[in-house]
């Protein structure tokens, strides 16, 4: 237990024994080491710039899997670090095995290490250790030197069976070895770091004691860089505590201002990115941690969330993760590990809405600030979206997906971008209870040639109506329709008259099937080129000649008292919105005959 002032532990009320006696509560305590800090002043500030990113995939995320990589495998993965924009990369632990010796060989003996990336090593701090360690970085021109040692209560009484003092001691020990060492290399700029591991299940207090001492051994005040490393070895309490850690620490150490505080937070409460972004509130200049957070148990400080985290608040994360891919693909491939589908960013469903009303207000908002570029200042600002899908390679096609929860803007969207059908709202309406019906008897997401196809039978294919041939004339202010239509295999003759095109065939079309016919609603539009092949009926009734359909026409049709809607495509907008009429005719003479 620490001596410094703690805060006060609120023990719940004893509740009854659990039925199940393995899964007893009682056997836990509530943390213990979070420092007493009334005067706190994290809570009032605010991230406005990235931190020192430093990746430990290559050491500590390559100790934690069940096949560490090969020296290939780590030479693709620091190439797309160097890529990614990594100054400071963690490369192994060159003591620990030959292939971590080798590899950092290769990297500075083939020149594989850019002039702005320093190459930084994990060490126990034990000499014959901190000896081979020195020896694998020969020749590097800047390298960082990491020593460590664990501190916490726990490890001192039943790993070490040491004391305080003892542990210290340990710690200072390793210091003046590698000031030892570094000045037999001293082509080399060495910095030192230092960590008391399981610094987040330490006495805050004997946590600053002990890197007192080892800053007392470098001397960072006359020149040395130094790093003090705060591990959250195991993520023991709220983040918020953690925070609390790292600002007693920055306000006691005694040189706190001639050296970096870095943060290496651990998963095991899922709060390690939280725990990070607090710990910088509090102080900290620095974080360790790996891509998509792979490490030890839960894993390590996922930095490509805390990095598009950043980005997604308007600051530069100073990392480039445009080609998230190809990173994903790097990243999983060496750490032969899977991607969850909802991983934060990268997961295949992490931009996917199936929800309707999700679906709806994405897509509201992406129309409206295509029409209002001007007033939006081309800041994102989109429902459910907290960034960009094309920031990071993502494209359009992973927004909206279509299952049986899924709705009419989801529905629409998905015509509207794939095909360049836009539909009028009370055609969403309609169309949508056709998909739900599908996906709930397929049982499964629909993909979009399976929308398309069923929208197409529903309102595109006329079956055996066919508008053949036409013409239009105005006299006296009257719209004058002659035609031909096939119906059941015979070609029909219509003639009819309105005060438009629409209105004169339908007139022409009652007249000969004496069936009442109203045009209820009524839409069209331009399909974007894009679009225009392959999209359903695109021929010309005016003409022999095929040509790409650049028109779409919505007609809905009130029938002998019954609904029905229809779509017409073609060069003509006359044209298609003819057929678009016929088409709903069609489903009207469908549904009776049937």
């Amino acid at each position: 237990m620490s001596d410094q002032a703690t805060r006060p532990v609120v023990t719940p009320a004893a509740k009854s024994t659990p039925k199940k006696a393995a899964f007893d509560f009682r056997k836990y305590r509530p943390f213990a080491f979070a420092p007493l800090l009334p005067d706190r002043t994290w809570p009032s500030k605010t991230l406005e710039k990235s931190p020192i990113w430093a990746s430990v995939d290559l050491r500590d995320g390559n100790q934690a899997l069940i096949d560490p990589m090969t020296i290939e495998q780590k030479m693709r993965f620091f190439e797309t670090l160097v890529d990614v924009g990594f100054k400071e990369i963690e490369i192994g632990f060159p003591s620990a095995a030959q292939v971590e010796f080798d590899f950092a060989r290769k990297l500075i003996e083939e020149n594989h290490v850019p002039d702005d990336v320093t190459l930084q090593v994990l060490v126990q701090a034990r000499e014959h250790l901190i000896a081979r360690t020195f020896e694998s970085l020969k020749g590097a021109t800047r390298a960082i030197v990491h020593i460590y040692n664990s501190t916490c209560r726990i490890q001192r009484e039943k790993v070490y069976g040491k004391d305080k003092d003892e542990i210290k001691e340990i710690a200072i020990t390793g210091a003046k070895l590698l000031v030892k060492y570094a000045a037999k290399y001293p082509e080399t700029e060495w910095i030192f770091q230092y960590s008391p591991e399981s610094f987040s299940q330490t006495e805050t207090e004997y946590a600053v004691e002990v890197c007192d001492a080892v800053c007392d051994v470098w001397q960072p005040e006359n020149g040395q860089e130094v790093i003090l490393n705060l591990p959250a070895t195991v993520e023991a309490s709220m983040p918020n505590v953690f925070a609390d850690q790292v600002e007693y620490f920055c306000r006691n150490l005694a040189k706190r201002e001639h050296v970096t505080i870095s943060l290496h937070t651990h998963n095991d409460r899922g709060c390690a990115v939280a725990a990070a972004e607090l710990g910088v509130l509090a102080g900290a200049d620095r974080i360790e941690g790996t891509l998509l957070g792979n490490g030890e148990r839960t894993g390590n400080m996922d930095i490509m969330v805390m990095a598009m985290n950043l980005f997604s608040q308007g600051i530069d994360p100073e990392l480039d993760f445009s080609n998230m891919s190809e990173i994903v693909q790097v990243v999983s491939e060496c750490n032969n590990l899977p991607l969850h589908p909802r991983h934060p960013y990268v997961g295949e469903l992490v931009f996917t809405a199936f929800s309707g009303s999700h679906q709806d207000a994405i897509k509201k908002c992406l129309d409206y600030n295509e029409k209002h570029v001007e007033q939006t200042e081309n800041i994102w600002d989109v429902a459910y979206l907290p960034i960009d899908p094309a920031h990071i390679g993502r494209s359009y096609q992973d927004v909206v997906r279509i299952n049986s929860q899924s709705g009419k803007g989801g529905v629409a969207y998905i015509l509207q971008r794939n095909y360049g059908f836009n539909l009028p709202r009370w055609m969403q309406i309609d169309f949508s209870g056709v998909v739900q019906k599908q996906a709930e008897t397929a049982a499964r997401e629909l993909q979009n040639d399976e929308i398309l196809q069923t929208f197409e039978d529903t309102y595109l294919q006329q079956g055996s109506f066919e508008l053949l041939d036409y013409t239009v004339n105005n006299k006296s202010g009257e719209v004058y329709f002659d035609g031909q239509v096939q119906m059941n295999g015979d070609t029909i003759t219509i003639e009819g008259k309105g005060n438009g095109p629409l209105s004169s065939f339908i007139d022409g079309l009652a007249q000969h099937t004496g069936k009442a016919i109203h045009v209820i609603n009524y839409a069209e539009h331009v399909i974007n080129p894009q679009h225009n092949s392959g999209n359903g009926i695109d021929d010309d009734n005016n003409s022999d000649n095929k040509t790409n359909a650049n028109a779409a026409a919505y007609i809905q049709l009130n029938v002998d008292g019954e609904v029905y809607s229809g779509i017409g495509t073609c060069s003509s907008t006359v044209s298609a919105m003819l057929k678009g009429a016929l088409s709903a005719f069609a489903q009207a003479v469908s549904t009776a005959a049937a």
